[in-house]
């Protein structure tokens, strides 16, 4: 198996943990096969390949600049406050290089710093949820979809902010070396294997407002943690110990939420979840997520993901694992699979 070298590109004010986290993943990929050869060749380099200071204040030494750098497989560009100011050699460079790369990628707000070579016009892009509305209005020829931590449109991949590189970048790996090989990085970086693509970039809890009162955020606890319970306003209310008029009052101004709304957005992010990441049948997730029926889950399906439950499975479950995965070196336990670099 050939391998495969990835590019990460640098510049002053990058944000550190959009290149680290893809890297320890691509190197950790190679260390824990038995022929690390077969994996990842990883170079880092800048316009000058001078040291770049991290937006962190982290110095970063790249390997060369980016004129010697090899010819990429997979290209990687990080976002970071650098990208969002005037930087036309780079973007020279990228709307000259990149498209001779097998696989071009983005972290955060690189997705910006593509966008402005050209990369992504006509494409379907997703970058870090506060930078969404500025792709979109700067960049009209993206089709900009602010929710996945990440999106895959042909060899082009960007995901969202931070550590959702870490998931696109798992996701790369068990496509290129199999679900074996994915799995063993992400036991030693403690991190789930595969955040699906799909995944909203918010969990319901983060989307709404968290309440300033104590009672009320104990209850969107209680709602997020017992989504199959009775969760009616008179029910939460009475475990806030208020009238449920007042508490649907309280729960709304402090939430920006309905409780109802909220109910509604917790059963269905709990419900994405069993479809996603378990076998258990239709019937047996609707009861789990406080549903009742099918029937309920399915109306609640097509009304806030245009899809019925079977076929939000059938497009989001994981991908089976691939037939022919390279041999897996096992790592002792408390161990790193990836090296320092």
């Amino acid at each position: 198996m050939a391998q495969r070298t990835v590019l990460v590109v640098l510049f002053d004010d990058v944000q550190s943990l959009d290149v680290t986290g893809p890297v320890e993943v691509f190197a950790g990929a190679s260390s824990c096969l038995a022929d690390p050869t077969s994996g990842y060749l990883l170079h880092t380099a800048s316009l000058g390949g001078g040291p770049v200071r991290a937006s962190s204040g982290l110095t970063l030494v790249p390997d060369s600049t980016l004129a010697d750098a090899p010819a990429p497989h997979t290209l990687l560009v990080p976002g970071g406050l650098g990208t969002r100011d005037e930087a036309r050699e780079l973007t020279d460079w990228l709307r000259e290089n990149a498209p001779r790369a097998e696989r071009l990628v983005s972290v955060c707000t690189g997705a910006l710093r593509l966008a402005e070579a050209g990369l992504l016009e006509g494409r379907r892009a997703t970058t870090h949820w506060a930078f969404c509305d500025r792709l979109a209005r700067e960049y009209p020829g993206v089709e900009v979809d602010p929710d996945p931590i990440y999106v895959r449109d042909g060899h082009i991949a960007t995901s969202a902010g931070v550590t959702a590189g870490i998931d696109l970048a798992l996701a790369l790996v068990e496509e290129d070396l199999g679900r074996e090989v994915a799995l063993t990085v992400a036991r030693h970086l403690v991190v789930f294997l595969r955040r699906p693509g799909n995944q909203a970039q918010f969990s319901a809890q983060l989307a709404a407002q968290t309440a300033r009162r104590e009672p009320l955020r104990e209850v969107q606890q209680w709602i997020t943690e017992h989504p199959a319970d009775d969760l009616s306003v008179d029910a939460l209310a009475a475990r806030a110990r208020l009238s449920p008029r007042h508490f649907a009052r309280a729960f709304q101004a402090d939430t920006g939420l309905t409780p109802g709304k909220y109910v509604e957005r917790v059963r269905i992010e709990h419900a994405r979840r069993l479809l996603e990441d378990t076998s258990d049948g239709v019937e047996e997730v609707s009861r789990a997520c406080g549903y009742g029926t099918p029937e309920a889950m399915r109306r609640a399906f097509v009304k806030v993901l245009g899809a019925a439950p079977a076929e939000y499975r059938r497009r989001f479950s994981p991908a089976p694992t691939a037939p022919t995965a390279p041999t897996v070196r096992t790592v002792p336990t408390g161990t790193s699979a990836a090296p320092h670099r």
